[in-house]
């Protein structure tokens, strides 16, 4: 796979993920200024709670499948049907954990069980999602990319509706039901058209890639605890409103996250077959995608924290004034997350799968551990303060420590170079 493939890809996803956040952020804004920060927390909180059951979802099938394509392209039928399947299984145990938390968390919070119980569908199309892996493996990612923003366009309609109407916000949970829904549908739909074989049911192909995707299960739900157990545990011991503060601040900084996405995702088939063509060339392309996410994430973090005040204040509106001081925090563990997404990116293809257990538990319980003690203290930026903390621990420190994967982390450092990112720009523009 060319690098210009990859460039092409990715430049898809860019292109129709600059629309598509355009839009949320419009709409975003609009819906939280209508629902104010104690609903707007609440919708935050239950998005947070079904988020942690998406690894069980998943059983790691959306880490592997990429690789399970590229090296099985006469199976691929076998193995997207055979995904498929056993994720929709899964999706209906984590859609019953997901309710049981919020009976037994939330007893007496009849709006928010029913908001979780909408909400939670989700998972139910997000298992059928699983084509867009066959379409990263194919680097044709033009197709989900456009999928999801025709979803995502009619979903702002349905919001725009529901904002005129003054809908309640259980209406409002019902829209992620919907842009999921749609995303599924059309994806399904384009493979059958582009796909050269039916998809089929092996589970004798179903438990080798299980055999395979069980390293991914329990790295996965912690970094879903990296992500989102803060939400749930400002809810539990602040409330909603100061949930509804630190989750306008995390809506800031993912504005521009479709971009580290796009370049990851295009990245990834790239890298896993350099690795089996060309040991130096692998090399090569891991320190780039290093380069180009580190100075990005700079750019990005140097920017919100200079202009956090006035950016919450457009956006949000004074109600929401203590959330540019959680934001000037927050956006700064952004750097050391991606570095987790790249170094599992290195991981895959080293095939040292088993030692993500170790990291990402000691990572977990760093921030949950952090959590308790900084959130009473500080509220929203106790949980910042935590969660960068535990990302630069996780994804930095734990590279130097664990012996097997310093390779990595000396890929990390030399990408951090400037002079390695200068290079790429001078190779894109020779080339045009």
């Amino acid at each position: 796979m060319s690098k210009n493939r990859a460039l092409k890809n990715a430049s898809w996803i860019i292109v129709c993920k600059v629309i598509q956040s355009l839009l949320s952020l419009v709409i975003g804004m609009i819906t939280a200024r209508y629902l104010g920060p104690s609903n707007y927390g609440v919708i935050s909180y239950v998005s947070s709670v079904v988020a942690f059951t998406l690894p069980i979802m998943q059983l790691g099938l959306n880490q592997t499948l990429v690789k399970e394509f590229v090296q099985n392209p006469e199976q691929e039928g076998k193995i997207l049907g055979t995904a498929l399947v056993i994720n929709v299984l899964s999706s209906f145990l984590s859609m019953a954990g997901s309710i049981a938390f919020v009976s037994i968390a939330n007893a007496g919070e009849k709006e928010t069980l029913l908001v979780c119980a909408l909400y939670s569908l989700t998972l139910l199309f997000q298992a059928t999602e699983m084509t867009q892996y066959w379409f990263q493996s194919k680097l044709l990612s033009k197709y989900p990319s456009i999928a999801t923003l025709c979803a995502y366009i009619v979903v702002a309609l349905y919001k725009i509706y529901l904002l005129v109407t003054q809908k309640s916000i259980v209406w409002f949970a019902m829209s992620n039901v919907l842009d999921y829904c749609l995303i599924s549908i059309i994806l399904m739909v384009i493979y059958f058209k582009l796909g050269n074989q039916r998809l089929s049911v092996d589970w004798r192909i179903g438990r080798e890639m299980l055999s395979r995707s069980k390293y991914y299960i329990v790295p996965s739900l912690m970094v879903m605890i990296f992500h989102h157990t803060d939400r749930i545990m400002i809810k539990l011991m602040m409330g909603e409103t100061e949930t509804g503060f630190y989750s306008a601040a995390i809506t800031c900084i993912g504005i521009s996250g479709f971009v580290f996405s796009a370049v990851i995702d295009s990245m990834r088939p790239v890298i896993l077959e350099e690795k089996k063509k060309d040991e130096t060339r692998y090399h090569e392309r891991v320190t780039q995608l290093y380069a180009i996410i580190t100075f990005i994430s700079l750019a990005q973090s140097i920017g919100m924290t200079v202009l956090a005040k006035p950016l919450v204040y457009l956006l949000y509106g004074a109600e929401y004034a203590p959330t540019a001081s959680i934001l000037s925090v927050a956006v700064w563990y952004v750097t050391f997350s991606y570095y987790g997404s790249v170094r599992n990116v290195w991981i895959l293809a080293e095939g040292k799968q088993k030692y993500l257990f170790g990291i990402n538990v000691i990572g977990a319980v760093a921030n949950v551990l952090l959590n308790l003690v900084l959130i009473p203290w500080w509220g929203g930026i106790g949980a910042a303060i935590a969660s960068l903390i535990t990302q630069f621990f996780t994804n930095v420190i734990i590279g130097f420590i664990f012996k097997p994967i310093r390779e990595n982390n000396r890929l990390m450092l030399r990408g951090m170079d400037p002079r390695v990112l200068l290079g790429m720009l001078r190779s894109v523009l020779r080339r045009h």
